[in-house]
């Protein structure tokens, strides 16, 4: 892969047309074929719809990588009960820029994904659930459903198939938790988004207790693009278990940040080579594969392949895909102070070890950063921290101890500099501090 122009390290599909003036609209997208992979799902059986997407390879892109075709498949069938498609757009993840872009320039890769996969769960209703605060994504997904339902691809008998599918579009009050996918259908439901004890499973006993499938945006966009050009294409992109196309978040200390669509196990490296690299005169020190839940990486890891199974390896998760990219002017310490802060103030409370760790981990990372602390405390944080690990409701607990874990294993000189030099070793004014010769294989300077 490394041999091959930029042009072919990229596989637009979902952002094939994101720079047409007027991209969002149905007559756009129907341009660019859009609604044809529908018309060939509704000429299969629901059952083939979903071995369609199980063999394409298809895994949620929200975070888990869970293969999306056996998630529909665990829908029991004649059960007597209504089936629901609830669509998470609660995108919140620190670093995370994919649904909400996709939503605004490509409302109707989503629609047709959300028709397709009621069919072949044997769904009328679909529900997608917002974030409130992204007012004109909001206004123009609204007025994409409207355009679908007025073309006949929403509502009653879609395309003469006898399908009837309705689509609500929920906006969310803004709650980091609600990304978790019980905690949205509580939120959905009109309850507190607080995460739910599971067995039940969603796909059992989910939103108003009925069977449910709870899917990603990106998950459910990609959908009509496997069905309308065939498994085999999908399965050209990517490596074997982690195949197709999805969209990475870049940010940070970057030349050129944005949205880059490209096949699963793209490296950093070549990313950063297509963006221009760290800015100007700087290099990268460490960086996130998934979002600030995702235990980070260095500078050593720059030519991990990013799929599942790759980062996975490298000691991290995919996650979101959102690639965080932090220079050597940036004090680990203060970075993984803020995520803390964000987790603690995110923490739903309902259950023992995030509520009351993730508050004592603020405290203590505060002390690290101000020179307050002892060496006995980076031993106190880790073991708060594994306290919390895998003993919480859900992943946010998860999520806040990622970056302690994997930050005190990259650098824990730094911390202890933050100890034994009584405040952050950092000059703001001069940010030079790392910047030596030690590391310079590592340069990835545009």
């Amino acid at each position: 892969m490394a041999a091959e122009s930029p042009e072919k390290l990229l596989s637009p599909v979902l952002s094939a047309f994101w720079d047409d003036p007027t991209s969002w609209t149905l007559e756009t997208y129907r341009a660019h074929e859009g609604y044809e992979g529908l018309r060939k799902a509704l000429a299969m059986k629901p059952d083939d719809v979903i071995a369609y997407v199980k063999e394409s390879g298809l895994r949620g892109r929200g975070g888990a990588g869970f293969p999306t075709g056996m998630k529909w498949q665990f829908i029991p069938q004649g059960d007597g009960k209504p089936h629901y498609l609830v669509v998470n757009a609660d995108e919140s993840e620190p670093g995370t820029c994919k649904d909400i872009p996709l939503l605004f320039a490509n409302p109707h890769a989503l629609i047709e994904g959300i028709v397709i996969a009621c069919h072949a769960i044997r769904s009328n209703h679909a529900f997608v659930y917002l974030r409130g605060e992204v007012v004109p994504v909001l206004r123009r997904l609204h007025a994409a459903v409207r355009e679908a339902y007025r073309a006949g691809y929403l509502g009653k008998n879609i395309l003469g198939s006898g399908l009837d599918v309705e689509l609500t579009v929920h906006a969310g009050a803004g709650a980091y938790i609600c990304g978790e996918e019980t905690a949205l259908l509580d939120s959905l439901e009109g309850r507190r988004g607080q995460p739910r004890l599971r067995p039940p499973f969603p796909a059992v006993a989910g939103l108003y207790a009925c069977p449910t499938v709870v899917n990603n945006v990106e998950s459910i966009a990609s959908v009509p693009a496997i069905i309308h050009r065939g498994k085999e294409w999908f399965r050209s992109m990517g490596s074997e278990k982690s195949p197709g196309f999805t969209l990475y978040s870049l940010s940070g200390h970057v030349a050129n940040p944005g949205q880059y669509e490209a096949p699963l196990g793209i490296t950093l490296r070549q990313l950063l080579d297509m963006s221009g690299g760290m800015r100007p005169g700087h290099r990268l020190k460490f960086w996130t594969p998934g979002g600030s839940s995702t235990p980070l990486l260095t500078a050593e890891h720059l030519d991990v392949p990013l799929d599942y199974e790759g980062v996975g390896a490298a000691g991290s998760m995919l996650g979101t895909k959102a690639l965080q990219c932090f220079d050597e002017t940036t004090c680990v310490v203060r970075a993984v102070t803020r995520w803390t802060e964000f987790y603690a103030h995110e923490s739903c409370g309902k259950c023992t070890p995030c509520r009351e760790g993730t508050y004592w981990l603020v405290q203590l990372m505060r002390d690290i950063e101000a020179g307050k602390a002892s060496m006995a405390d980076l031993d106190k944080i880790a073991d708060i921290a594994d306290n919390i690990n895998g003993k919480s409701f859900c992943a946010l607990g998860d999520g806040a101890a990622s970056p302690i874990f994997s930050s005190l294993k990259h650098f824990r000189e730094e911390y202890e500099q933050h100890v034994t030099g009584r405040g952050c070793p950092f000059d703001p004014a001069k940010s030079t501090l790392w910047a030596d010769d030690t590391t310079a294989h590592l340069e990835v300077n545009a």
